[in-house]
């Protein structure tokens, strides 16, 4: 193995004079944001990398929108049953191809290629669904395109998000990422809504298109925000990674302390995988701490789309259809403010007490809270359909906000933000693509099954998601591991013990894991 001395000596090769001792051991001090001179020039850049989400919100709920439109659903054919699974399916199908290019991506080329390649993807697939001559074949391959460019791009954003982050602020700016997938889908229901009463193709071409209008903003935003200090230590380039440090993490102080501690930090830890560590596919693998790592983000991508929330998310038409709401406009209507009560809950709720109550305790009250309200949506669903009595049917209603409004608590905030912690840097591109695609997996296994479901079991088949919801509790409660504290770099040690790879700095790196 590596003497240490040696890692340390190439660790202090950027401006030595900078770094020229190893510097001692300490906490992040404490700052507020719009009062450092650093950090109010990186966070206003950061909506930038937010885009990416609310892209993804736009892309995955644009299809339910459609369904609505008559003249959708006349130059398609009236879509049913598998062939409309597929239409909505073949979007996350080109997410999970996205897992062979999006961490190499990352990885080789940069957080900010990784975002600029898959908006590119992106483009293609927009042009193709909306030229004059589409047709089924070419409106299933541009959404396949759009899928595969949106994740690729994925890949990259919440990366660069979490390694540029000043550690204090980590917790809520990962968590806020995905959060503000639900303004994408706000804005697809609203624009939806406003062609809603046209008679021509216009109605479905225009929201079609504005596919484009965010990403274009993406790609012209993305190289005014700096790489990752983290990717640039990991290709040999420390001089300009402490750069980014000190300008925007010490408001451009050569001397401060804090930065000399976290450059060295990671730096170090990079120098550190990179001696015990492989890179192919089997690291994720090959120790107990990876194995329990893929484990949770299994669990946490499955859960993210399974637990109900798909039902509404792609089959709001048939559901609202199942409780005597018929009306396009009132249809519109509801799935525009259910957007937006789920973006006002998710944000406010796990952006906001991510850091006050941690990560496994918004798991929690997730999950308790779906489970009860489903339970309740789908004895109402059964009164109604038994008695086709308008008040339960009403309840159906107010139970769906409900539960939109206790799963913005975990979901979708955590579903991007928690596996970008618990994964050291050196996997930390690969764990996120396999999240990524087993997160469009579960979407396309949801958006196959689940019209199926309904159409033959109408209302109880909601008692699969509320068996899905039981062992999401039992699961959150006995494997979840608790990130809140811990540095980045040393989230390493709760997975990973004494084996981790992690600097050296003096601190004690235990956290409370709040196992059971």
């Amino acid at each position: 193995m590596r003497n240490s001395n040696d890692i340390e000596t190439k660790a202090s090769v950027a401006h030595s004079e900078f770094v020229s001792i190893r510097p001692a051991p300490m906490e992040a001090p404490q700052v507020t944001w719009w009062k450092h001179r650093g950090l109010r020039k990186l966070y206003p850049m950061m909506p930038i990398l937010f885009l990416g989400s609310t892209i993804n919100g736009y892309d995955g709920s644009l299809l339910n929108g459609l369904q609505t439109m008559a003249p959708w659903q006349d130059y398609f054919n009236n879509p049913s049953g598998s062939t409309l699974g597929l239409f909505t399916a073949i979007q996350n199908i080109g997410g999970i191809c996205a897992l062979f290019f999006s961490s190499y991506i990352a990885d080789f080329f940069g957080r900010r290629a990784g975002v600029t390649l898959g908006l590119l993807v992106l483009f293609v697939g927009t042009i193709i669904q909306v030229v004059p001559s589409v047709n089924s074949n070419m409106f299933l391959a541009g959404r396949f395109l759009v899928g595969l460019g949106s994740n690729v791009s994925q890949g990259s954003a919440p990366l660069l998000i979490t390694e540029l982050a000043y550690p204090q602020h980590r917790g809520k700016l990962t968590t806020m990422y995905n959060t503000l997938w639900y303004l994408g889908s706000i804005i697809a229901a609203w624009t939806v809504f406003g062609t809603i009463k046209y008679t021509s193709e216009a109605a479905w071409r225009i929201p079609v298109g504005m596919q484009a209008a965010m990403p274009l903003v993406q790609f012209i935003g993305i190289w005014f925000l700096p790489e990752s200090p983290r990717w640039l230590c990991a290709k040999d380039r420390p001089d300009e990674a402490l750069d980014v440090l000190i300008k925007y993490h010490g408001a451009g102080n050569r001397d401060d302390a804090f930065c000399a501690f976290e450059f060295h930090e990671i730096q170090q830890t990079i120098m550190m995988e990179k001696h015990n560590s492989n890179y192919g596919w089997q690291v994720l693998f090959q120790t107990p701490g990876n194995r329990r790592r893929l484990l949770l983000i299994a669990l946490v991508s499955f859960f993210s789309q399974c637990s109900g929330n798909g039902l509404v998310s792609y089959y709001l038409h048939d559901i609202l259809e199942s409780v005597g709401i018929t009306s396009s406009y009132d249809q519109s209507m509801i799935n525009g403010a259910l957007q937006i009560w789920s973006l006002l809950v998710a944000v406010g709720f796990s952006s906001f007490l991510v850091d006050t109550l941690g990560r496994r305790p918004l798991f929690m009250i997730a999950g308790v809270g779906m489970l009860t309200s489903f339970a309740i949506w789908t004895g109402c669903s059964a009164v109604y359909a038994q008695t086709e009595n308008s008040s339960a049917g009403s309840a159906v209603i107010a139970m769906i906000f409900l539960f939109y409004g206790v799963a913005g608590f975990a979901w979708p905030g955590l579903t991007v933000a928690y596996p970008a912690e618990i994964l050291p840097f050196h996997i930390r591109a690969k764990g996120l693509a396999v999240g990524m695609a087993l997160t469009a997996a579960s979407s396309v296994f949801n958006q196959y099954v689940n019209p199926v479901g309904l159409e033959a079991l109408q209302w109880r088949f909601y008692f699969v998601y509320i068996a899905i919801l039981i062992v999401e509790c039992f699961c959150i409660w006995f494997l979840f591991v608790e990130t809140k504290g811990p540095t980045l770099e040393e989230i390493a040690s709760l997975f990973d013990g004494d084996d981790a790879d992690v600097a050296s700095n003096g601190r004690d790196t235990k956290a409370q894991t709040s196992e059971k």
